[in-house]
């Protein structure tokens, strides 16, 4: 019985993380002197630093920046790795309310081509030069189960990639998948269909998220079921859902997210920022290329 009681004395005065309890540590950092894992370790001048006191400033000359942890692709590690997602879904949140107040300011949200339709000269819709549309309908929803479904979704995929890409790396990804889905559905939808939605983001997200789990070696069974899933309720005829804008924010979301995790060190913002910048551009030629049809 004293042995024991001595065994259990002497496993509680082993240094655990501060941020990490359940990991055993015997370093600590140089400026607090609270214990940290190899997870928290950041590099100093001397010995290594907890992320708390990078983020206060690193004491060694150089920007509290310089030193303060990074995602698998040069993201910043933030206290709050979900905030980005939490204010995509209140914004898709809080343009549902003003819709559901007022259903005519759905009119000046949705995507669509051109009104009215050849022979006629089109006075509304993009080719009439609201290219506004593309990014007012990627928060616009009209049913409750459409943003139910789209903003959990939004929350399963969106929190965990952000806080493996970064806040602007997120951000990219899913800001360019939505609008390659919106120029793929305005390329190919008549130009009287309507469209509205943040499935093709979302899906961009999707994709992103193969690529990550792949480049981690996860198992990717589970997200690849539940992309599956995703894709047959696309191309139900019943259900009446925009495949254009699910395929085009997917294929945006898998080129750029293959970016974002591939980019070599050396030229890593260049290659990630720059494959959004030819995805965007490559959306913008389809918008340009069906306007002319159009008018």
């Amino acid at each position: 019985m004293d042995q024991a009681a001595g065994s259990a004395q002497d496993a509680r005065s082993v240094p655990v993380c501060y941020r990490h309890p359940d990991r055993e540590t015997g370093v600590r950092c140089t400026r607090c002197d609270r214990p940290i894992c190899p997870e928290c370790m950041v590099s100093a001048s001397v010995g290594f630093q907890c992320p708390d006191c990078v983020r206060g400033g690193s004491g060694t000359g150089h920007a509290p920046t310089a030193s303060r942890p990074r995602t698998i692709t040069g993201g910043t590690v933030t206290a709050d790795p979900r905030l980005l997602t939490k204010i995509l879904i209140g914004i898709n949140l809080a343009v549902f309310i003003a819709i559901q107040a007022d259903s005519s300011l759905l009119d000046h949200l949705l995507l669509y081509g051109a009104w009215p339709p050849k022979p006629f000269a089109p006075v509304s819709g993009v080719a009439g030069g609201e290219w506004y549309r593309f990014v007012t309908s990627m928060f616009a929803h009209q049913e409750y189960w459409h943003i139910g479904f789209n903003m959990l979704s939004l929350w399963w995929i969106g929190g965990p990639l952000e806080a493996a890409l970064g806040r602007a790396r997120y951000l990219a990804v899913y800001v360019v998948s939505g609008l390659a889905g919106g120029a793929l559905t305005y390329l190919l939808e008549p130009p009287t269909t309507f469209s509205l939605g943040a499935s093709g983001a979302i899906f961009g997200l999707f994709g992103a998220t193969a690529v990550l789990m792949r480049r981690l070696n996860y198992d990717m069974r589970p997200v690849i079921a539940l992309l599956v899933i995703n894709l047959i309720f696309t191309f139900n005829p019943s259900m009446h859902i925009s495949w254009e804008a699910h395929i085009g924010g997917l294929v945006a979301g898998v080129i750029t997210g293959y970016a974002m995790v591939h980019a070599p060190r050396e030229k890593r913002s260049l290659v990630q920022y720059g494959t959004c910048a030819v995805v965007l551009l490559l959306a913008v030629a389809m918008v340009l290329v069906r306007t002319a049809q159009l008018t």
